[in-house]
């Protein structure tokens, strides 16, 4: 699975700089087993629904190897919007978190966007 997360949706002097990191990882059923890739991309786009998917395909497309289950993310993510409507945006498929083993990775991924975006200001 893969978990996504978007750091820097606000407005910084007048600009942009969204960072969205995904972590391609192994779960059991209550925790991640290993970490097998992160992929990142960069935006200075407002935050539109439309910019915030396409940041986060840039970040899927950017793994190391193809994903082999869900993208994952937490509802805030993508304003709340039904699942069924953000999924058309990524292969293979997209769901929220629902399980333990996906909130830890879509932490990982917090941790991961967070340091990336403080290492490009």
């Amino acid at each position: 699975m893969v978990g996504i997360d978007i750091s820097g949706r606000h407005e910084e002097d007048g600009e942009y700089l969204m960072v969205a990191a995904a972590v391609h990882a192994t779960v059991g059923t209550t925790r991640v087993q290993s970490i097998r890739g992160m992929g990142f991309a960069v935006s200075h786009e407002p935050p539109t629904l439309s910019a915030i998917t396409e940041l986060v395909a840039d970040a899927v497309c950017d793994l190391p190897e193809p994903a082999d289950g869900p993208v994952v993310a937490e509802r805030g993510e993508f304003y709340e919007e039904p699942d069924w409507m953000v999924e058309q945006h990524f292969e293979p498929e997209f769901k929220y978190v629902e399980s333990i083993a996906e909130r830890e990775t879509v932490q990982a991924a917090h941790h991961a966007a967070y340091s990336a975006r403080k290492l490009l200001l």
